[in-house]
This record gives structure tokens, sequence and C-alpha cells, in this order.
């Protein structure tokens, strides 16, 4: 959440920032504003109310301690006493909705972010390799995988309705070799230590990294325990230290885990509907950092590198591009989106965004950090990003490696992990 001085402060500037993001109308401001000032007003109506409380309370021990009558005082107390009641009900009543109302608000975006209204107003910043050339016409990874008989979407269908599917052979062993790339190349390389966490979450966390409330519906819920699967290990690995004070000496932090990820998929009707790129299960490996507000940005540019070293790795050509004001997450402050090159599909996919949260998610989970001893905690910065999606890497591995015979060849970063 948005550090709650610009809701007294400065309500303008939230305003403009739901401009810039193309989200006018998703808060009510003006009552968000009204709530926050009433809010205030009755803590502090409630504070005064307790102070004369306190100080009748005494006046009545005096008067008490010498036989006196204190009926007149102990009327006051009362109404005092009511008072306060008055203050703190109605300020229940308002907590779950400016709550819910400050949550929603969206971070703001670093000044490097570009203005703009929809991905075609991202700017490519680099681009790393070519695209494969083919003496054949290149088949898309679902057609592939059929004819090869190593994806089974129409069993997935049996299984467990659309969106999902089932391995066989070559391509469960070269997911789990992705995979098994992955984790060494972060966790031997770039120093992330690797973490294996729950993928069934409680509620504190889905609101700690953002997911809850404003699209709770988005992902799948175990109402009966109050529980939910998880869309990204995002959500386990950020919230490993939800309410702790990290030592500053440590930052940044850099964890990394696999695992599946569940998503409904509900407002992406009509878009990839074959194959592996949207669906409702599946695996990936996670890159999460905690750092020092004073270099997160830095971060940011060297988590994304790691994850396209994923893909130099597999000689996958790929571009970066920045997305724009209106493209940006609503608890990011800068994204970068790595997209892979798909030559069956004949366009670039998305495999890996990489984003800074500045303190946004920090101040919902609660996760400070302390400088130096004596020092008061600070919010420190989370940021996070894929490493890679694994069953779109294997997409583009299938896409860009076939041959004319119809087979797929094993890049050569994959065969010590396919024996």
């Amino acid at each position: 959440m948005i550090d709650p001085k610009f809701i007294k402060e400065d309500i303008e500037s939230i305003r403009r920032l739901l401009e810039i993001r193309g989200m006018i109308g998703a808060v009510d401001l003006d009552r968000l504003k009204t709530m926050n000032d009433e809010r205030r007003s009755l803590v502090r109506k409630s504070d005064e109310a307790r102070e004369k409380k306190n100080k009748v309370s005494k006046e009545i021990g005096q008067k008490k301690s010498r036989g006196e009558n204190a009926d007149d005082l102990m009327k006051q107390s009362q109404s005092f006493t009511e008072e306060i009641k008055r203050c703190t009900d109605r300020l229940a009543e308002l907590e779950a909705e400016f709550t819910e109302m400050h949550l929603s608000v969206p971070n703001f975006l670093d000044a490097s972010v570009p203005a703009g209204t929809s991905e075609q107003d991202n700017p490519v910043v680099r681009t790393w390799g070519e695209k494969p050339k083919f003496s054949f016409t290149p088949k898309p990874h679902y057609d592939l995988g059929t004819d090869l008989e190593i994806l089974d979407f129409e069993r997935g269908v049996k299984l467990a309705g659309t969106r999902f599917y089932v391995y066989r052979g070559l391509a469960a062993r070269m997911e789990r070799a992705i995979i098994n790339l992955m984790l060494d190349l972060h966790t031997k390389e770039h120093g992330y230590t690797e973490v294996f966490g729950p993928f069934i979450v409680n509620d504190d966390s889905m609101t700690g990294t953002g997911q809850f409330p404003k699209f709770k519906d988005e992902y799948y819920r175990i109402e009966r325990d109050g529980l939910s699967l998880i869309p990204t290990a995002e959500v386990p690995l950020t919230n490993l230290y939800r309410d702790e004070i990290l030592d500053g000496a440590d930052l940044p932090i850099k964890i990394t885990m696999q695992s599946a990820c569940f998503r409904r998929e509900a407002g992406a009707a009509g878009r990839d509907t074959r194959g592996l790129i949207r669906v409702h299960q599946f695996q990936k490996v996670e890159l999460v950092k905690f750092a020092d507000p004073a270099t997160s940005f830095d971060e940011l540019e060297s988590l994304t590198h790691d994850a396209e070293e994923v893909l130099q790795k597999l000689n996958l050509h790929y571009r970066v591009v920045l997305l724009c004001s209106a493209d940006t997450s609503a608890s990011s402050a800068k994204t970068y989106d790595i997209e892979v090159w798909m030559p069956g599909m004949d366009r670039y996919v998305e495999i890996s965004s990489c984003s800074c949260f500045t303190d946004y998610q920090a101040r919902r989970a609660k996760i400070r950090y302390r400088k130096g001893q004596g020092q008061k905690p600070e919010f420190v910065h989370t940021l996070n990003g894929s490493g890679l999606a694994a069953g779109r890497t294997l997409a583009a591995v299938m896409e860009n490696y076939q041959t004319e015979q119809g087979e797929i060849a094993i890049p050569e970063a994959l065969r010590k992990y396919m024996g």
C-alpha cells in the first residue's frame, strides 16, 4: 500500500497517479479522503474524551477519599465513556471500508516509466540473439507436441477441464531439466538461496503481496479452510518475512523457489486458448529480493539480467520491454517484461515479468529493516521476477529447436540434465 501521508496531505498526487495509470474511477478518492478525515477526527475526539475521563476519575477518587458526594462527576465520567464508545464503534465501521480502499490505491510509478495507454506503448529496451531461420514452415508447439505425442491436451481437459494439459515422455523430462537448469544457475552463479514452501497460503499472505482484496476472484480458493492456491511463488517467498525486522547488513536477501502456480485466467477468454501459453496450472521458478531502498532499482536491473541469462544459456532470441504507465501492475513501481521469440506462433511471448515494488508490498506485509543498532526500522523494498516460467520455456525450446523431420533437438545446456 502507499504511504497514508499522501491520503492525508496530497490526495491530488494520487489523482494524477490514477490518470497516468489509466485507472480513473478505480478508487473513489473523495470518499477515501473523507473517511480518512473522519477517522482522524474520531481518534482525536476519543483521545480527548479519554483524557477528560481520566482527569474526572482522579477527582472522583479525591472526593470520595474526603467523604464528599461525587455524583455529578460520575455522570460526567459516564458521558465520556459513552463518547469513547461512540467513537470506537464508528471507527470500527469505517476501518474495513477504508482499509480495502487504501489497499486498492496503486503504487507510485518510478520517474523512468514511460506514459502510455496500452502494451503498444511499451518501448523495447534491448534484444538478444537472432530469430532462427528454417528451411520449412515451423509448427507451433501445440501441434508439434501433439504430433510427437508428448503434449496431451485432450486428457488434460478430461482430468480437469479446459486450459489443463498432460506431459508425456520427452516433454515431462525436458521441463524437469529446464527447472533444474534454472535453479542451478540462480543458486550457483547468481547467489540466490533455494527455498521450498507451501503452494497453499492464507489471506494475510495474499494481501501482503497485493493479490487480495481487489483481485480475490481471480485466484483459486479453498473456502472451507480460508486458504488459496498460489498464483506464483512470489506470495510465499515475499511473505517469509512478513511482520519481521531484517538486519540491514543482510540486504539484499535473494531467494528462489520452484513451484506450481494456479490462475483462473478469468480475463483471458479467447486468448491463447491452445497450447501452454495461458493455462490454469503451470510450473515456474521465481526470483525474489529484499533490498535497501537506495539500491532497489539497481537490484531490478540485475534481477532482470539473471532471468535473461536462462534464455541466453538456451540460445533463445528474446527482447526486453519496459512497461508503460497503463500496463504496469498496480503493485509495481517499474516492470520489465522479457519476451521470447516463438517461431511457430510467429510472435513474441512474455516469459518473465521483473518488477520493483518499492515499499508497496512491505507496507502491506509489515516487512522492515534496521540499518544499524538503535536506529528506527524502515520499510524494505521488495522485487521479484520469473526466472523463468517453465511451461513457456518448454514451448519456446520446442518451437526454436524443431527439425524438418518433426523432432526436437535438445539444447546443449539441457543435455547433462537429460542423460
